[in-house]
């Protein structure tokens, strides 16, 4: 037999500064390539823009879908939103790496939920009121897409006047979700990255996002404004 695989990881610092006002976050990684449990450039890019927009956090009802290690949601915490974090409840190790990314920063009272996408669980029928969901790179593989709207789309319709932040990593120009969100009476609108200091290589003190393409938008109900 050969021998087991081995998993590397340690603790990455990202640094979060907008003239005098700071914020150090200690997130957890797993490098191996089954679980992929580490800071993907997009959670990076919607992580600055909670920052930017920080002062608007404190009270608000935040979950954080597909959290994978969780560093926009634990960043939504520390400035003041009441965050729930959940990824699929069929990965029991990326639950566990949600609740160490809330202990190592001083949140050991944010709840940590199993959702999976696509599936309405009793823990999705019994979700509190949120205002804000978030989702970094959770339109990853096309084959979950639909998965992941009609998701969204129950959670939207539970809270009409919520949105999804999402930030994602531009793979193919042959995808798009734009058919889908039409299905879903779902409209977005386009953020851009220099709106919020995100136009850049080097975020938070880190190598992030790098060369890679990042989009960012904002998904809501088409209808949640009359139109």
């Amino acid at each position: 037999m050969g021998e087991p695989r081995r998993r590397r990881g340690g603790v990455r610092r990202y640094r979060f500064a907008e003239g005098p006002a700071a914020l150090t976050l200690r997130i957890p990684e797993v490098l191996d390539s089954q679980y992929g449990m580490y800071v993907w450039p997009c959670a990076v890019v919607l992580a600055q823009y909670l920052w930017v927009h920080r002062r608007s956090l404190p009270g608000k009802r935040v979950l954080e879908v597909g959290a994978g290690v969780s560093l926009p949601g634990v960043l939504a915490a520390k400035c003041g939103a009441e965050v729930t974090l959940s990824d699929s409840e069929e990965l029991p190790q990326c639950l566990r790496n949600c609740r160490r990314s809330c202990l190592l920063n001083g949140l050991p009272h944010v709840p940590v939920l199993g959702l999976t996408w696509g599936r309405v669980s009793p823990e999705l029928l019994s979700l509190a009121p949120v205002d804000i969901i978030l989702g970094s790179d959770v339109f990853f593989d096309p084959k979950d897409f639909e998965d992941i709207l009609t998701t969204i789309y129950f959670l939207l319709e539970k809270n009409p006047h919520a949105q999804f932040w999402t930030t994602y990593q531009v793979r193919s120009a042959d995808w798009s979700i734009e058919a889908l969100l039409c299905k879903w009476k779902l409209k977005n609108i386009h953020v851009p990255l220099h709106s919020f200091s995100a136009d850049k290589e080097h975020l938070a003190s880190s190598s992030l996002p790098g060369r890679h393409t990042i989009e960012m938008m904002i998904i809501s109900l088409a209808q949640s404004d009359g139109t």
